[in-house]
């Protein structure tokens, strides 16, 4: 972490890491940071620049932090005030990024180039609450303050097609700009067969030497139930170190990816004949911060460990609220379906995949752990871990006790989740939790943007309104 390293360790671990990019004779050092959407920036810097920018950190646009998904500045920048204060983040200044030297890389498939993961701070280099890596930070100082640790493994679902037209006439381009045509690489709908695997593999042996290169857990590699879908699973570990992976690994995909001639996406559900939505799945334990020793393994058969049945009852408590952090588009909500292997509802199961939470703990067992499943892969995986850790410690600070596991989770009479992204919007603006944990500006900043995007949506005549009165009127 940029902030827990004392002046001369972080002099001594810039000329170590200066002393490398010359042995690997590195031409460019990539200095990327996350933002609000859980996407790369940055800018690429030559070798000769990379001491300054360690020390000093380098300037960035602050307009790219106050940006929807189409890249459209939704701030009136040109104020005085544009809701946070004076002076704070108008007239398209500039922020500091500082690179977290504990993250470097070298790109496997650039390999004249490192790369580095920055925290976002004030240009005076003072931290602001806009840099979702520092929120997720907090709330793991949190947790470690009573006593706490989460391990965390992943499943990530994602599509890769091959292109038949990147779409670059000048009419394509726009905010957004046209999406590409593309064509599968596999049929799908044989679920983990063999066949359909060989079909991927060239695309899945790829990625996976390139996480692998990168120092990235990988588990397993599989061909899901969709056309071209794929699934990668990691190695548990920390939060924050799941975070990090996340942004790399999703970067990783889509870079390698269209070097080969694909698309990968990582959106929820495609617009294309076929596609079965693509989720991700968190798994997590809670552990004793001291011993590391699991504090989810129940007592008897069918019982809860007092942990685990907090943690399971403050994630169903706050789950309506954390929507916009676990979903956070609108595309997203067009997953929770019921009878499609995603949840449609709050409520948690044991070893049932169609509740939102999927216990699986027994007596004995090391590995016990509940699976959150309520996400979309594209969640800005700082947010999204956040939401878990901040949601299951007012669990356990509450004494909250989870209700009874369902057998049926799409016939049960269990609170729907949010149907769409202005629902959600509706339940985190106004959350008085949220409030207290990221602060009144972090979720009226994070609203303002997501307002933006649902508004846009609203104001697109989409195909079914065509279709619908075209005709009739």
């Amino acid at each position: 972490m940029t902030g827990a390293m004392s002046s001369e360790d972080r002099a001594r671990s810039i000329a170590e890491l200066l002393e490398r990019v010359r042995a690997e004779g590195l031409e460019t050092i990539r200095l990327s940071f996350v933002d609000q959407h859980g996407v790369l920036r940055g800018k690429t810097i030559v070798a000769a620049g990379l001491e300054s920018a360690c020390r000093n950190g380098i300037m960035m646009t602050s307009t790219l932090l106050l940006k929807d998904t189409s890249h459209r500045t939704v701030f009136p920048v040109w104020d005085a005030d544009i809701g946070f204060g004076p002076g704070r983040l108008t007239g398209a200044g500039d922020v500091l990024i500082l690179p977290d030297l504990s993250t470097f890389k070298i790109l496997p498939w650039v390999p004249h180039s490192g790369w580095l993961l920055c925290d976002l701070r004030y240009k005076d280099g003072t931290e602001m609450p806009f840099c979702t890596r520092g929120n997720l930070r907090r709330a793991i100082t949190a947790l470690a303050a009573d006593g706490y640790a989460m391990l965390c493994g992943p499943e990530f679902e994602f599509y890769v097609f091959r292109v038949e037209n990147e779409r670059l006439a000048h009419a394509d381009t726009g905010m957004p700009a046209q999406p590409p045509e593309t064509s599968l690489i596999s049929h799908g709908y044989q679920y983990l067969t063999e066949a359909r695997y060989d079909a991927l593999e060239e695309v899945m042996d790829a990625l996976r030497r390139a996480c692998q290169a990168l120092g990235l857990p990988v588990r397993s590699m599989e061909a899901e139930f969709g056309p071209s879908q794929c699934e990668f699973t990691f190695e548990p570990v920390g939060p924050l170190e799941l975070a990090d992976m996340t942004v790399l690994f999703r970067s990783t995909v889509k870079q390698v990816c269209a070097r080969m001639g694909l698309h990968a996406t990582f959106m929820c559900r495609p617009k294309l004949d076929g596609i079965v939505p693509s989720g991700w799945h968190l798994h997590q334990s809670i552990l004793d911060a001291k011993t590391g020793a699991s504090l989810m393994i129940p007592p008897q058969p069918g019982q809860l460990s007092a942990t685990a049945d907090a943690w399971i009852a403050g994630l169903l408590d706050h789950a309506e609220e954390s929507c916009l952090l676990t979903t956070p588009t609108v595309n997203g909500y067009k997953r929770y379906q019921a009878g499609q292997l995603a949840p449609d509802r709050i409520q948690w199961g044991r070893d049932n995949k169609g509740a939102m939470i999927r216990g699986l703990m027994a007596p004995g067992d090391k590995a016990s752990r509940i699976e959150n499943r309520v996400a979309e892969p594209t969640a800005n995986p700082y947010l999204f871990l956040a939401s878990q850790i901040l949601s299951g410690h007012d669990g356990i600070k509450r004494g909250l006790t989870a209700p009874p596991p369902v057998e049926n989770p799409y016939s049960s009479d269990a609170k729907s989740l949010p149907k769409s992204l202005i629902a959600a919007l509706e339940r985190f603006e106004p959350s008085a939790f949220y409030r207290q944990a990221l602060g009144d500006d972090v979720v009226s900043y994070l609203a303002r943007i997501k307002h933006a995007e649902w508004n846009r949506y609203l104001m697109t005549v989409s195909e079914w309104e065509h279709q619908e009165y075209f005709s009739l009127f």
